[in-house]
């Protein structure tokens, strides 16, 4: 049987475009001063993984101070669903030759908890029933039992759209009898409240209100019936449009988010747990071992502890993805034994969210799956009342069905829609603000017809030609590094892999004899990633070997080698910190010889500080400005104990190992 698609789509191609659609609430402003908008925003899930997180790959939707996300997508779905019975037609950029179809439907709906908990109809994370995807909960005296508190461990019955829908029109007929508090009890018992029917529900008990008012006399059951009847008659204005979306169940479309939920939320909570507790001397303590960190092989920034210090109640994404990292190495002695098994099953569990790839899935899933256990044992032993009332540590055990769902949850991080808003916000500046949403949107609209002209979109001319810039027009981007950094473009230019290039020289001052560059740097590998003397690899000959890069040799044509000295992974685990040992070989130093295109991966590993009491005998005098302000700071000296312990991402790097 033909599909059905073909029929509207004639002879032309047909294409099925899936979109994330995020929603949220953003200030317009720059400045502290909070200017409320909500504001939605689109990405295209056809697009590899990789173009998703750039900003050129975000597409604005709408914005409005006044109308919420919901509402918004009222709009927005009926575009698309006009486009499952008259697809778009757009000229086909594959063969640029003829005219394709597109029909648009939604794929998720990434976005932080209390978003994602209104526009699943849910009466959110401080309801007895706190989570979106299940029936977990209960009241206070039933939260205070062991089996509902046990049950909080787990998913509980999955929620889904056509049982909130039912609950809804239940409460909208409840309201028809115009009696608010059934509703509220039904709310309370249900966790089922959404706040774009709640309107509706306002407005109908209004309605039986006044229409009591204006005639007595007139019985309750005529006035029922009256307002039943108009339900029936606006059944598609009353219902929040993501509940009504066919193929969408925000129940089950509402991934757990990275940001949000993990570093935002168990990260930050055992983060704050652990700080608040700290003596001024403990913190001088953690503040050098962090500094000390070995950040080769994770994808973080250089590390700033005093920063980290300092607002340590005000941190971001960027700096909780950091400690989750590498805290465990450094707290161990300054933490109760409680706070040091959260820290270490939180390092855990991260480690094994931010696989990119996933090359066994059931495996996968068993993995997170205990590790999603350990973290909420740590904190129950920990804090019980974090169980109770933080929705965050409950989705935990979510996280496997949105890995089955979407794969893996990197890919459906909302970081690049947060940094969507800083365009957003240079718009919003600009609007004389009689009538912003209108301003900002016709701005951001500019700027996506500017996109689609530059990268050799098509359009339709009056004629029913289609029609593109010139050729001129669409190199001015690839060759403008500038213009491509304000559209959010990246062109990614992979070296070719093993070749070697020479290392950056050092800044210097006027007057100073230049150095000679003599280190040299491998751009790309099978790791692809850049990788120089000091780092820890694998490479591949007929058996897996790692250690050391001690040296990196370049023919001057182009063939490269590189002396590795040679460790190998110890049998038994840390004692303390329960990872894998890196070590040499019967404690002897050996360096082996090899083609540089042999390397497979760069990982990270930590010195053993606790075997090798290692301590903060260093001085570095304090730049201030680039200029010496005559104070020192002291640093931790690694002694020459040969034995480093393997981080948590180590895991993922074997997973890279194995064939496919």
């Amino acid at each position: 049987m033909p599909n059905p698609k073909r029929v509207l789509a004639g002879s032309h191609p047909m294409y099925s475009c899936f979109v994330d659609v995020f929603g949220d609430n953003v200030s317009g402003n720059r400045s502290k001063s909070w200017n409320k908008h909500w504001n939605t925003y689109m990405t295209h899930r056809n697009l590899p993984r990789s173009l998703l997180q750039q900003e050129f790959h975000v597409h604005f939707v709408s914005t409005s101070p006044n109308a919420t996300i919901p509402e918004q997508y009222t709009a927005f779905k009926s575009v698309i669903e006009k486009t499952h019975k008259e697809p778009m037609k757009v000229r086909d950029a594959k063969t640029e030759e003829e005219t394709a179809c597109l029909s648009i439907y939604p794929n998720a709906g990434p976005s932080d908890n209390p978003m994602q908990s209104e526009i699943s109809g849910h009466i959110g994370a401080k309801g007895n029933f706190f989570c979106r995807k299940c029936h977990a909960g209960g009241s206070g005296k039933e939260k205070e039992t062991n089996e509902c508190f046990h049950s909080l461990f787990e998913p509980g019955i999955p929620r889904s759209k056509d049982k909130i829908l039912a609950e809804l029109q239940k409460q909208i007929k409840l309201a028809c009898l115009g009696v608010a508090q059934p509703i509220k009890n039904a709310q309370t018992d249900t966790g089922i409240k959404d706040a774009y029917t709640q309107h509706w529900i306002d407005h109908i008990l209004e309605q039986f209100k006044q229409k009591q008012q204006a005639d007595p006399e007139r019985s309750t059951t005529k006035i029922q019936e009256e307002l039943i009847q108009w339900t029936l008659d606006n059944e598609d204005k009353i219902y929040n449009g993501f509940l009504t979306t066919k193929g969408f169940d925000p129940t089950k479309d509402t991934p757990v988010e990275i940001l949000h939920t993990i570093l935002l939320g168990v990260v930050k909570y055992i983060w704050h747990s652990s700080h608040t507790s700290w003596a001024p001397a403990q913190k001088q303590t953690y503040s050098l071992r962090l500094q000390a960190t070995n950040i080769n092989g994770l994808s973080i920034h250089p590390i700033r502890t005093s920063y980290i210090m300092q607002y340590a109640n005000s941190l971001i994404g960027c700096q909780f993805k950091t400690i989750a990292q590498a805290n465990v190495f450094h707290v161990h002695d300054i933490v109760t034994p409680e706070q040091f098994a959260t820290w270490r099953a939180v390092g855990e569990f991260s480690a094994l969210i931010w696989v990119p790839e996933i090359r066994n899935l059931n495996e996968y899933l068993n993995d997170v799956c205990i590790a999603a256990g350990n973290v909420m044992d740590a904190f129950a032993v920990l804090d019980p009342t974090k169980i109770l009332s933080k929705i965050k540590i409950h989705l935990l055990p979510h996280t496997p069905e949105d890995i089955i769902a979407f794969g893996p949850l990197i890919g459906i991080m909302t970081e690049i829609f947060e940094c969507f808003n800083a365009v957003f916000r240079f718009c919003s500046i600009l609007s004389n603000h009689l009538a912003p949403s209108r301003d900002i949107a016709l701005q951001l609209a500019d700027q996506e017809a500017l996109k689609h002209r530059l990268t050799g979109g098509w359009w339709p001319m009056l004629e029913g030609e289609w029609e593109r810039a010139g050729p001129g027009v669409r190199a001015f981007l690839k060759t403008r590094p500038v213009l491509q950094r304000l559209v959010g473009w990246t062109i990614h230019n992979p070296p070719a892999p093993g070749s070697v290039k020479l290392v950056p020289l050092p800044k210097r001052q006027r007057g100073v004899p230049k150095p000679i560059r003599c280190s040299l740097v491998m751009q790309s590998t099978h790791a692809s990633q850049a990788l120089n003397s000091g780092s820890y690899d694998v490479l591949i000959l007929s058996e897996l070997i790692t250690g050391r890069i001690d040296a990196i040799l370049d023919d001057g044509k182009g063939a490269a080698v590189i002396i590795l000295d040679v460790f190998q992974v110890s049998d038994s685990r840390h004692n303390i910190f329960g990872m894998p040992m890196l070590a040499r070989r019967q404690s002897e130093t050996m360096f082996l010889i090899v083609p540089s295109l042999n390397i497979k991966f760069q990982y990270n590993v930590q010195h053993d500080c606790q075997l090798a009491k290692c301590e903060a005998t260093g001085e570095n005098p304090r730049m201030q400005e680039r200029v010496d302000s005559g104070i020192t700071d002291k640093f931790i000296v690694h002694n020459p104990v040969e034995r480093f312990i393997i981080t948590h991402a180590f895991r993922g790097c074997v997973n890279n190992a194995r064939p496919g």
